[in-house]
């Protein structure tokens, strides 16, 4: 039985279905040069690209469109490019790049969308030191067939995906989905985090350190995730499932959920929300 499972930086390349033992989610990140450009041909696959780092140009049926442009995940919000199935995309490098790529199967071809941080509200979430910072630019209402891509910013000290929940069965209530938590972290070189996966019903348990640039994939499972005192925690989240609709519907540990009844009285961490829609400085592409 494929189990969750945490991938350390340096010892994958791409996270594929038979990598990870499920049917949807693709993953990788890729570092360009500046100038450098590759393809990705038409395909029966949907695709999601962030920039984590740099800005990038993207030349998809007959257009160019450029973005990105953070210094790092922690310098602004994301912008996303989605290419629907069945369209080739060329990417290429304005300078050194880190880009992230989210893959699904399709059944249904929607069209290029690019979302900018101006598409974005900047939502804290939470209470007390459960407070994080979210933006959804694939959101269930988005049109795609299956992707789903969440951005999250933890302040050092809290928790996040908290409380813990699960999405491993199709019911009211909970959807299935396959998931990926993909950790960047402010310090790099020292910075960590622990993620949590569990399940009572299984008997599995996994609570284990990670840092700057491993990833989690999680099938199934509780989980949640908790950065370390003075570290700032950022993960990317790609979901996809097999239900027609698109959710993000998730089951709560129910002896944990009712915590979140204490958080009006806490109030959201003053910390959040700290990443701003876009750098300081850097105007939005709208008034380039």
């Amino acid at each position: 039985m494929t189990q969750p499972c945490i991938h350390k930086a340096g010892q994958w390349d791409t996270i594929t279905p038979e990598i990870a033992g499920w049917r949807y989610v693709s993953f990788s990140v890729k570092t360009l040069a500046p100038g450098e450009t590759f393809t990705l041909p038409a395909d029966e696959e949907e695709h999601a690209f962030v920039p984590l780092s740099g800005a990038v140009t993207a030349s998809v049926e007959g257009d160019e469109i450029v973005f990105g442009g953070r210094a790092s995940v922690f310098d602004g919000l994301g912008h996303t490019l989605y290419v629907g199935r069945d369209t080739e995309i060329t990417v290429t490098a304005a300078d050194a790049v880190e880009l992230a790529i989210a893959s699904a199967p399709a059944t249904t071809k929607h069209p290029v969308r690019l979302v900018t941080p101006d598409d974005l509200p900047v939502e804290a979430r939470g209470g007390g030191n459960a407070t994080r910072q979210v933006a959804t630019p694939i959101p269930p209402g988005f049109p795609a067939d299956r992707l789903l891509v969440v951005e999250v910013w933890t302040p050092g000290g809290n928790w996040s995906s908290f409380p813990p929940h699960k999405h491993e069965h199709d019911h009211d209530g909970e959807a299935e989905l396959e998931e990926t938590y993909y950790y960047r972290l402010r310090d790099p070189e020292r910075g960590w985090a622990i993620q949590r996966a569990y399940s009572p019903e299984r008997d599995f348990e996994l609570s284990e350190v990670v840092r700057d640039g491993d990833i989690c994939t999680l099938p199934w499972a509780y989980h949640t995730t908790v950065a370390a005192h003075g570290h700032d925690l950022y993960y990317l989240n790609v979901l996809a499932g097999p239900a027609p609709e698109r959710t993000l519907q998730a089951f709560q540990d129910p002896t944990l959920a009712p915590l979140q009844d204490g958080w009006p009285a806490l109030g959201v961490d003053a910390r959040v929300p700290f990443i701003p829609r876009y750098p300081e400085g850097a105007p939005s592409p709208e008034k380039d």
